[in-house]
C-alpha cells in the first residue's frame, strides 16, 4: 500500500461529519445481512491478504469536500486493512474489486441506478445490490429480484448488468462463489455447492463432527464389545457341549481323549 506524506494527507469533511447515509441508521435486516457478509468474507479470505470494510468512505480525489462513496461491503484483494478512517483510491492502495449494498427504502433507488456508474467510475470490478426485508421492497419488485449484479466491462468502462441463473442467483468471479437469494441472507456456495462459512460456523461445523466422530468411535467400540461377548458366550456353549458329550462317552466306557 502506498504510504501518505504530510503532503498527501487531505483532511475530508466526511471523515468527522455524517454522510446522509449515517444519518438514516440501519434495519435490523440490514445490519445483520452485513454483518454475516463481513464474516463470510473475512474467513473465506483468512489465507490472503485482503482488506474487508464495511460504511468505509472512500475518496477519489484531493477535494477535502469529495462526497465519499461508502458501499455497506467492500473487498480489497491484496492490501491489509488500512488504520486510517478513509481510502483514497490511487494513494492508499486500488479500488475495491467487489462491493455490496444492502437495500434501505431510501437509497435503495440509487444504489440500483446511480451507484452502478459511480462504482464504474472507481474502477469497482463487481457490484452486488440486495434486498433482504421479508417483503421485497417495491423497487425490488418491479425490476423482478432480490439480487442484483454488475461487472466492469474493460473495454468500455462501464458496469454491465449481470444475467440472473435460476432462482435469482449470481456467479462472482472475485468471490469464486455463487451468490444464492436466501431471504433475509445472501448465502455463497462454493463451485460445489458447498455453504461458504463464518468462522463461527467453521468451528460449530467441526465440534459437530468431532462429536459425531466420537459417537461413531463409541458406537464401534459398543458393537466390538458385544462381538467378543457373542464371542465368547459361543466358545463357552461349545465347550459346555464338548464337556457333556464327553460325560457320556465315560458313561459308556470309551475315553473321548483317544476316540478315533
Amino acid at each position: 500500500m502506498i504510504e501518505r506524506t504530510n503532503n498527501d494527507v487531505v483532511h475530508y469533511y466526511y471523515d468527522s461529519h455524517p454522510t446522509e447515509e449515517d444519518l438514516m441508521g440501519e434495519s435490523r435486516p440490514h445490519r445483520a445481512l452485513v454483518d454475516y457478509l463481513k464474516h463470510v468474507l473475512e474467513w473465506l479470505f483468512r489465507h490472503q491478504a485482503c482488506a474487508i470494510y464495511e460504511n468505509f468512505n472512500f475518496f477519489q480525489t484531493a477535494d477535502e469536500h469529495e462526497y465519499p462513496l461508502a458501499p455497506d461491503v467492500a473487498l480489497i484483494k491484496g492490501v491489509t486493512a488500512s488504520p486510517d478512517i478513509s481510502w483514497r483510491v490511487g494513494k492508499d492502495g486500488p479500488p475495491p474489486q467487489v462491493v455490496f449494498e444492502i437495500a434501505s427504502p431510501k437509497t435503495w433507488a440509487r444504489d440500483l441506478e446511480e451507484k452502478p456508474a459511480q462504482y464504474a467510475a472507481m474502477g469497482v470490478q463487481e457490484y452486488y445490490a440486495y434486498d433482504p426485508y421479508k417483503t421485497p421492497l417495491p423497487l425490488s419488485r418491479r425490476k423482478g429480484g432480490r439480487l442484483f449484479g454488475w461487472q466492469l466491462d474493460k473495454d468500455t468502462g462501464l458496469m454491465q448488468r449481470m444475467e440472473l441463473g435460476p432462482d435469482g442467483r449470481l456467479w462472482s468471479q472475485h468471490l469464486n462463489s455463487l451468490l444464492v437469494p436466501a431471504g433475509a441472507y445472501l448465502r455463497l456456495y462454493d463451485r460445489y455447492g458447498n455453504l461458504r462459512l463464518t468462522q463461527g460456523e467453521a468451528a460449530d461445523r467441526r465440534v459437530e463432527a468431532e462429536a459425531q466422530a466420537r459417537r461413531f468411535a463409541e458406537k464401534r467400540a459398543e458393537a466390538e464389545f458385544q462381538a467378543r461377548q457373542e464371542a465368547e458366550r459361543r466358545a463357552e456353549a461349545e465347550a459346555e457341549k464338548a464337556r457333556i458329550m464327553a460325560e457320556k462317552l465315560r458313561a459308556l466306557g470309551m475315553d473321548p481323549d483317544h476316540l478315533i
